[in-house]
């Protein structure tokens, strides 16, 4: 699915993926794959984890995958099918009982605490159940309770930006950064390798996430990390050591 403001558009199918990405390939662009089950309907744990172990085949990059998790059966599901992280989301704030317990059970380096938010009259609020239902919390007072609960990294996204291309929502991370104690991946809003090196160059900011350029821009992923390794940020050159290793 191509996202826009959390709005849907379907654009194929795993096998279409694997026709036009050829994650072979693709992968050497990537440090990491994010696969998040965005169904609005009753989310299939089974149909999902049976997605991430054909996308496995195909993938050498570590997979953090999530969506839909309700209890330690789910995520024993996604990590017997492939995924070496899970994303979390609802969950952080409906159940932390169970979060407690996946991190005691798979340690705090397999959780991924994904946070959707988007302003109103300047506020910024948190969204949870696919960006549906808005919590009585602050950006700021969510994201200490998610620390709060021992995960290992914060992937912050933004509402508003996301799918557009037009880049991150840099005001409100840098309003945010010092606050956030785990490694921050930031999504929403990359259209152009541009946008990624706006995100790496903030500190406090671990990773950057697309959508965008892996969906609709071509080389433009092989292209980015090139240029973004050119421009002096420590990246591993992978697609370079492909070729070394394809002569």
């Amino acid at each position: 699915m191509q996202s826009r403001n959390f709005r849907l558009q379907k654009v194929g199918d795993v096998a279409w993926l694997e026709k036009n990405y050829q994650f072979q390939k693709i992968a050497f662009s990537l440090d990491e794959l994010i696969v998040l089950n965005a169904s609005r309907d009753a989310k299939s744990m089974v149909e999902f984890s049976q997605a991430v172990s054909q996308l496995m085949q195909d993938v050498f990059i570590p997979i953090a995958a999530g969506g839909g998790i309700r209890a330690m059966e789910d995520a024993e599901l996604l990590f017997k099918s492939g995924a070496d992280k899970i994303v979390l989301n609802s969950l952080l704030f409906n159940d932390v009982q169970l979060v407690e317990k996946l991190v005691k059970q798979y340690g705090s380096q397999s959780i991924v605490a994904s946070v959707d938010y988007k302003k109103t009259n300047g506020i910024n609020e948190v969204f949870i159940e696919d960006g549906v239902t808005k919590l009585d919390l602050s950006l700021e007072d969510y994201i200490q309770h998610v620390e709060n609960l021992n995960v290992g990294e914060v992937y912050l996204n933004s509402i508003d930006q996301d799918g557009t291309g037009f880049g991150y929502d840099l005001e409100t991370i840098n309003q945010i950064k010092k606050a956030i104690k785990a490694p921050l991946i930031i999504a929403g809003g990359a259209g152009n390798e541009r946008h990624l090196l706006d995100g790496l160059n903030i500190d406090k900011v671990s990773a950057v996430a697309t959508a965008n350029l892996f969906n609709f821009m071509g080389n433009a992923l092989p292209n980015a990390r090139k240029d973004i390794i050119q421009s002096g940020v420590s990246l591993a050159p992978w697609k370079l050591m492909q070729e070394e290793v394809s002569c």
